[in-house]
């Protein structure tokens, strides 16, 4: 399994939005993720410094939200999504876009989800909830 450490992380995000800027070619996940930046100028000037984002700390108590995790995780959704799995994603996922009327929104809302997944996970010691988690993207599909 592909394990990238924040570094490569960061320096992913940051080459391919310096591939973006220069409309250069980008592999196809650089396209996804090219198309995830678009929709977050707000952290531009973050990814336009390779330096800066690889010194970067990001610490709940500053109030600062790491823009290399929230693009994390929009990448990581949009695969689960693409690939079904946890099985219902996509149906759920679609059923949230409808009621909220943006995929873009309703990306958020599953990322609220996923982070409650993971942090219990980490907290209980156990595998990821899969089921619950899909729930959770149900509820606010249809509340």
């Amino acid at each position: 399994m592909f394990q990238p450490s924040q570094h490569d992380v960061r320096r992913f995000f940051c080459e391919t939005r310096r591939k973006q800027r220069d409309a250069s070619p980008l592999t196809p996940m650089e396209a996804i993720a090219a198309d995830w930046i678009g929709e977050h100028p707000e952290y531009f000037g973050e990814l336009d410094d390779l330096d800066a984002a690889l010194a970067a700390v990001y610490e709940v108590e500053g109030g600062r939200s790491n823009p290399f995790l929230h693009l994390s995780m929009h990448l990581s959704i949009t695969e689960q999504i693409a690939i079904d799995q946890p099985t219902g994603i996509k149906q759920a996922f679609g059923l949230l876009a409808a009621k909220l009327g943006s995929a873009h929104e309703a990306q958020h809302h599953v990322m609220e989800c996923l982070g409650e997944m993971v942090w219990a996970s980490q907290r209980s010691g156990l595998p990821p909830d899969g089921e619950r988690y899909l729930e959770c993207v149900r509820r606010r599909a249809t509340r």
